[in-house]
């Protein structure tokens, strides 16, 4: 897919105003931090930082495969359903004895499987992915359940278990995830000709496929990303939690969108990022790691996170009026 040299010079200043976003990202990000210490005897706590940083690499995790996908101007809402049906199939394979490796490997090609379906849906029977994918979290809430008999699987594999409670270099191991995560996706997202399917998509399907590009492998390889990094982030949170559960991550589907949209991905497509999403998640888990220190009403976490979303998506649309 040829780049014109107008669309070359029009990407300068929208790369200048992603700069921009970014650092102010991060600026909010240091503010909240310093905030806190200043208001907290605690959050600067060798603890709960290890608590703040394991709280948000599973959301940020989530929020990178969500990422793509809204790229592409859809949306993924199953991710939460997977999560808890992975920890249930993950744990399932281990109780009935299967090595720890094949089990991992499974529930990886499970969560591949499921976004193959998801395409599958969107391209072949023409279904909107909101539709698709909500009878996706629905329909695996249900089968973890029937799997499960209305429980959980406990998993007694302390190797696995205490991976989640491991650090390496004085930091979690389940943040060195998301670098192992955030790595590769960036690579593909932005330096591949995949990652740049992947915006042509989003902007604009039919002169995409104009253009040279396969619209409906780009679509299945979108959902296929998205549902392995929520089966990954489910084997995470087994480690964790050490059972398989599978109402585990009810509303992290949310969680992943809005870290993903306060990162500064557009809802309505052809604009994100990789670290942007990483950011916002852990904006998110700093806001409610503060409020819990200060004894804020849970309520209050989402009704901040509501206004946030609110205002960068208004923001989009400022920013896209003006681009036209």
């Amino acid at each position: 897919m040829a780049i014109t040299s107008s669309e070359s010079s029009a990407a300068a200043p929208r790369r200048g105003v992603n700069v921009l976003f970014s650092l102010t990202l991060i600026g909010l990000l240091l503010f909240l931090w310093i905030a806190l210490g200043l208001g907290t005897a605690s959050f600067w706590t060798p603890l709960n930082i290890s608590n703040l940083l394991r709280q948000g690499a599973m959301t940020a995790i989530l929020a990178v495969g969500q990422t793509f996908v809204i790229i592409t101007a859809g949306i993924d809402l199953s991710v939460g359903a997977i999560v808890g049906f992975s920890s249930v199939i993950l744990a399932w394979l281990l109780h009935a004895g299967v090595p720890l490796w094949a089990a991992l490997i499974l529930t990886l090609l499970m969560g591949m499987a499921i976004g193959v379906f998801h395409g599958f849906g969107i391209v072949r029977m023409g279904l909107p992915p909101f539709i698709i994918t909500l009878a996706t979290l629905t329909s695996l809430r249900g089968i973890g359940l029937l799997i499960t008999d209305g429980s959980t699987i406990s998993i007694t594999h302390e190797a696995f278990t205490g991976f989640s409670r491991a650090n390496f270099l004085g930091i979690p191991s389940l943040f060195w995830m998301v670098i192992l995560v955030a790595v590769p996706a960036y690579i593909f997202l932005h330096l591949s000709r995949w990652g740049r399917y992947l915006f042509a998509v989003g902007s604009n399907r039919e002169a995409a496929r104009l253009s040279g590009v396969s619209v409906d492998r780009t679509i299945y390889m979108a959902y296929i990303l998205s549902a392995t990094c929520a089966a990954f982030v489910g084997i995470l949170l087994a480690s964790r939690i050490g059972i398989g559960n599978a109402t585990q991550a009810e509303g992290w589907e949310l969680q992943a969108i809005a870290s993903s949209v306060i990162g500064g991905t557009s809802l309505f497509g052809a604009v994100g990022s990789i670290h942007g999403p990483l950011i916002g998640a852990f904006i998110l888990a700093t806001i409610n790691n503060g409020a819990n220190l200060l004894n804020v009403n849970s309520f209050w976490q989402r009704i901040i996170t509501g206004l946030l979303i609110i205002v960068i998506v208004y923001f989009d649309q400022l920013r896209r009026r003006g681009s036209r």
